[in-house]
C-alpha cells in the first residue's frame, strides 16, 4: 500500500521526542496555557518572521477570531476563492460579513487577483488570500488591489506552513494570517490546534483577548470573547515536530519535482504550476484530468491511495445554494471534478513516487 498520508510512520520516526514532550506537560499539570505554550507560540513567530503568534483551538477559530480582530463595519464584503475549504468562507458569514467568491488561476489554484479586481464593490473590505495546496497566492497583486481600494488582507495559511512569495515566508505579508494545525497539515497537531500571527502588536492584543473571553488578566474581561485556546500538550507536541519540518518540507518539494519530471507529458494530465516567485511546500500535490474518478478507481486497485481536493467549489455547496454567485461559471466550477490528490510526504521514498508514476502512465495507456 502506498497510503497517501502516514502519520503514524512520522510518529515513529519521532517518537522519542513525542513521548518525552507529553509525559512533560502531564507531568507538571501545564495543560491550559503555561510555558509549553508559550514556548511554541514564540519558537513558531521565530520560524515564521513574524512578530507575534497566538495559538488558538483550530484553524477556523483562527480565521474566525482574525476577522473579528480587524473590526470590520458589520456586513462588509471579503473575497474569498472559489476552490478552497469551507472555513474559508464560513468564517466570514459567521463573523457577520458577506462572501464574494472569486476564481482561482488556473496553473497553481490560487486566488485570482483578476478575478479579485471584477468583483470588488464599495462594501469591499478585505481580500482572504488562501494558499491553496501549499503555493502562495501572488501577495504583489494582491497587495497592490488592496492599496488601491484601502482593504485588509487575511491570509489564510493553513496548507502552507513554510511556503514563501519572493522570499518572504506567508503569515508575514497581509495584515493578520492564519494557520491550521489539524493532524494532516504538514505541521499538525494530534488534535484540533491552531495560531494567527501578525506584525501589530496592537491586532495581537486583541486577537489574544478575542480568543481568551475578551481578557489578558484572569476575571478581567474587557469585552464579551470566546473560548479559543491551544492546549498544552497540543502545543509541545507542535514544539517537537517544528524541529523536523524543514527537512520534512524539503523531502516533499523532491517528491513533487520527481513526480512533475516522471509525470510530464502523459495523457491529459495538468500537473501542478510553480510560479518562479513562490516557494511551494506542496501541503497537496494536486493533478487534473477529464478521467479523474478512473484514475482514482484503477490506482486504488493497485493499492495506491489518493484524494479529492476538493469535489465540489465553494459556491456549488448546498450550504451556498441560496448565494447569487451559486451557478456562475468559474475555473474553479468546471473543473472540480478533475482534480486528483496523488500520495505526498515525508513517508514516501523514490521508489513509491515512481510506482505511482508508472501506474498513472499504464492507465493513460491502456
Amino acid at each position: 500500500m502506498i497510503k497517501f498520508l502516514d502519520l503514524n510512520a512520522q510518529y515513529n520516526s519521532i517518537k522519542t521526542e513525542i513521548d518525552s514532550a507529553i509525559a512533560d506537560v502531564i507531568a507538571q499539570s501545564a495543560f491550559i496555557g503555561g510555558k509549553y505554550v508559550a514556548q511554541f507560540e514564540a519558537d513558531f513567530a521565530a520560524w515564521v518572521d513574524a512578530e507575534h503568534c497566538i495559538g488558538v483551538g483550530n484553524g477556523t477559530d483562527a480565521i474566525e477570531i482574525a476577522i473579528e480582530a480587524l473590526d470590520l463595519p458589520p456586513g462588509s464584503e471579503i473575497i474569498v476563492p472559489a476552490n478552497s475549504f469551507i472555513a474559508s468562507s464560513e468564517a466570514v458569514s459567521r463573523a457577520g460579513h458577506v462572501v464574494v467568491f472569486a476564481d482561482v488561476d488556473p496553473g497553481c489554484y490560487t486566488i485570482s487577483p483578476e478575478s479579485v479586481r471584477q468583483k470588488i464593490t464599495d462594501r469591499t473590505k478585505a481580500i482572504m488570500a488562501v494558499h491553496l495546496y501549499g503555493h502562495p497566492c501572488d501577495m504583489a497583486e494582491l497587495a497592490k488591489i488592496a492599496n488601491e481600494h484601502d482593504l485588509r488582507i487575511i491570509e489564510d495559511c493553513a496548507q502552507a506552513h513554510g511556503a514563501q512569495f519572493d522570499g518572504k515566508k506567508v503569515g508575514t505579508i497581509g495584515d493578520v494570517a492564519t494557520f491550521s494545525f489539524y493532524p494532516g497539515k504538514n505541521l499538525g497537531a494530534y488534535g484540533d490546534a491552531g495560531a494567527i500571527t501578525t506584525g501589530s502588536a496592537e491586532l495581537a492584543k486583541r486577537l489574544r483577548m478575542i480568543a481568551n473571553h475578551g481578557r489578558i488578566a484572569k476575571y478581567n474581561h474587557e469585552f464579551e470573547g470566546r473560548n479559543s485556546r491551544l492546549d498544552g500538550l497540543q502545543a509541545a507536541i507542535l514544539s517537537a515536530k517544528l524541529k523536523h519540518l524543514d527537512d520534512w518540507t524539503n523531502h516533499r518539494i523532491a517528491v513533487a519535482d520527481r513526480y512533475i519530471a516522471r509525470l510530464a507529458g502523459i495523457g491529459d494530465l495538468v500537473t501542478p504550476v510553480r510560479m518562479n516567485w513562490a516557494r511551494q511546500v506542496y501541503h497537496l500535490f494536486v493533478v487534473r484530468t477529464a478521467k479523474r474518478d478512473e484514475l482514482a478507481e484503477f490506482l486504488a486497485k493497485r493499492n495506491i491511495q489518493t484524494g479529492v481536493h476538493y469535489p465540489i467549489a465553494l459556491p456549488r455547496l448546498v450550504a451556498y445554494q441560496n448565494h447569487a454567485q451559486a451557478e456562475e461559471d468559474m475555473f474553479a466550477t468546471r473543473t472540480s471534478d478533475q482534480l486528483l490528490s496523488l500520495p505526498i510526504g515525508e513517508h514516501l521514498g523514490s521508489d513509491d513516487v515512481d510506482a505511482v508514476c508508472q501506474a498513472i502512465g499504464e492507465f493513460f495507456e491502456q
